[in-house]
C-alpha cells in the first residue's frame, strides 16, 4: 500500500505499468476508505477502483479513469459508495443492471409487440406511442422516467386534442405497468394519476370525457335525408350514413358492411367487427334498409365499368377493395355540414355520424318500444345476471322495433308529422305475420 498523490510528480503519474496483466496500488491515506486504490494496465491505462465484499463475495468496481477523475473526486466517490455498501447495496451489481436496463423506446417496442399486435386498435395505439411518447421520452432509461415527464407529455397533447391526450395517458400507464411487471421499476410513476391532474391554460379538466347527447330534430332529419345524396358527398358515403339512421347500428359497422353478411332480410354483423361486445349481432332489414343496399349495389355496378380491380364485396367502398371508415364518415359530414343542416347554425351544434345512431335510438323510445328491446335492437348487449340467465334473442320484438322506426322516419321525411305515427305504423304482431 502507498499514499496516493496527484500531480505531475505524484505517485499516480510515476506509477509504472506492469509487463502483463494489471497492477494495483491501494491508497492508505486517512481519508480513503478501505479497498480504494489505483489500477494500472499493461497498456499504461490508469483508473481508480474500489474493492469491497458483499454477502461474502469479493467485488471490484471501476470508479473512473485518471486523470479524467481527480484523486480527491475519486476518494469522495469511494466514500459515498462505501456508505451504500454498508447499507446492503451492491454498486457493481446495480451498475450491471443499469447497463442492461432498456430505454423507453426499447420497452415500448416490446410492449407494443406483446400487447397491441392483433388488436383492432393496434394502429391507433402504435400512433400514440411512436408519434407522441417515444419522441418525448424514448431516450430515457425506464427507471429515469418521472411522473412529471408523463404529465408534461400529456399536457402538451391536450392543448390541441384533449380526447387523444386521455388515450395517450392510458397507454403510457399501461406500458409502465408492464415495466413494473418486468421488474424494471419498483412502482409505476403514473399509477393513480388522474386526468384531473392534467392542466392546460384556458381549459378546465381538459381530459374530462365529453358526454354527447346530440340528436337530430325532425327538421334536421328531413333536411339530412333529402339533401345527403345531392350535397356533393360520394354517393356510397351518403347511402352508408342513411343506413346508420335507418338501422341504428354503429357507423363503423355500417361502413364495413360486406355482402357476405347479408342473407335475405337479415344482416349479421360478425363478432370480429363488433368492437366492444365481441359477439355477433343480427339486424332485421326493413324495406327502406333493403332499398339502400340495392341502391349501393347499383352504384357499385355503375362504378365497376371504370374500376381497375374486381369488386371485393364491400357495399360502401372508399376505393376499390377498401370500405369507407368511420373517420371518413365524420370528415364527410363535417365538410358538407352546411348542406346537411336545416339551419346555418343549430343551437345544439353540429352532429356526427354517431349522432344518427343516437337519433334512431331516441326514435325507438318515441315509438313506445320497450327500453330493453331498443337497446338490443341497436346492438347493445344484456348485462349482469340478465346476461347470464336470459338467453332469449327477442328477434320478433327487435324486428317490430325496426319496422316501427321505419314508419316514424318515413312520416318525418314526408312531412306527415309524428303525433299519430305510433298508431299508424305496423304493429309487432303484423310485422311478424308479414315478414
Amino acid at each position: 500500500m502507498a499514499k496516493l498523490t496527484d500531480g505531475r510528480n505524484g505517485v499516480i503519474a510515476k506509477a509504472q505499468a506492469p509487463e502483463r496483466g494489471q497492477r494495483f496500488i491501494y491508497d492508505d491515506h486517512r481519508d480513503s476508505p478501505r479497498g480504494f486504490g489505483l489500477r494500472i494496465t499493461a497498456a499504461g491505462g490508469k483508473a481508480f477502483i474500489l474493492s469491497y465484499t458483499v454477502d461474502g463475495r469479493k467485488r471490484r468496481m471501476t470508479i473512473g479513469p485518471w486523470p479524467t477523475w481527480s484523486l480527491e473526486a475519486a476518494r469522495i466517490e469511494a466514500r459515498d459508495l462505501i456508505l451504500k455498501i454498508s447499507s446492503g447495496a451492491d454498486p457493481l451489481e446495480e451498475g450491471r443492471r443499469r447497463k442492461a436496463e432498456p430505454l423507453i423506446r426499447e420497452l415500448a417496442a416490446d410492449w407494443l409487440d406483446m400487447h397491441a399486435t392483433g388488436l383492432k386498435s393496434e394502429t391507433a395505439i402504435r400512433g400514440y406511442i411512436e408519434n407522441d411518447l417515444i419522441p418525448a421520452i424514448g431516450r430515457l432509461k425506464v427507471s429515469d422516467v418521472r411522473r412529471r415527464d408523463v404529465i408534461e407529455l400529456v399536457e402538451k397533447k391536450a392543448e390541441k386534442t384533449p380526447r387523444a391526450a386521455a388515450q395517450l395517458l392510458l397507454y403510457a400507464r399501461r406500458m409502465l405497468d408492464y415495466a413494473t411487471d418486468r421488474d424494471y421499476l419498483q412502482a409505476n410513476p403514473v399509477a393513480g394519476l388522474k386526468p384531473s391532474a392534467i392542466k392546460v391554460k384556458g381549459k378546465r379538466d381538459p381530459l374530462k370525457p365529453i358526454v354527447r347527447t346530440r340528436v337530430l330534430d325532425e327538421e334536421e332529419i328531413k333536411a339530412f335525408w333529402l339533401n345527403i345524396e345531392s350535397c356533393g358527398l360520394h354517393r356510397l358515403t351518403a347511402l352508408a350514413l342513411k343506413l346508420v339512421l335507418v338501422t341504428g347500428q354503429r357507423p363503423g359497422e355500417v361502413a364495413g358492411l360486406h355482402e357476405s353478411e347479408i342473407s335475405g332480410r337479415i344482416w349479421t354483423i360478425p363478432a370480429d367487427r363488433r368492437g366492444k361486445t365481441q359477439t355477433a349481432h343480427e339486424v332485421y332489414l326493413s324495406d327502406t334498409a333493403l332499398d339502400i343496399l340495392n341502391e349501393a349495389k347499383a352504384e357499385l355496378d355503375r362504378l365497376q365499368v371504370r374500376r381497375p380491380v374486381p369488386w371485393e364485396g364491400y357495399l360502401f367502398e372508399a376505393r376499390p377493395g377498401s370500405p369507407v371508415t368511420n373517420a371518413a364518415l365524420c370528415r364527410a359530414v363535417n365538410r358538407h355540414h352546411v348542406s346537411l343542416y336545416a339551419k346555418d347554425v343549430h343551437p345544439w351544434g353540429r352532429w356526427t355520424p354517431h349522432d344518427l345512431r343516437r337519433t334512431m335510438r331516441t326514435g325507438l323510445s318515441a315509438c313506445k318500444v320497450r327500453p330493453d328491446i331498443a337497446e338490443l335492437t341497436i346492438g347493445h348487449v344484456k348485462t349482469g345476471m340478465v346476461a347470464v340467465y336470459d338467453q332469449h334473442a327477442f328477434e320478433d320484438e327487435r324486428r317490430g322495433a325496426l319496422i316501427s322506426w321505419e314508419g316514424r322516419l318515413m312520416a318525418i321525411i314526408e312531412g306527415q308529422g309524428t303525433e299519430t305515427t305510433v298508431a299508424n305504423v305496423v304493429s309487432i304482431e303484423e310485422a311478424r305475420t308479414n315478414a
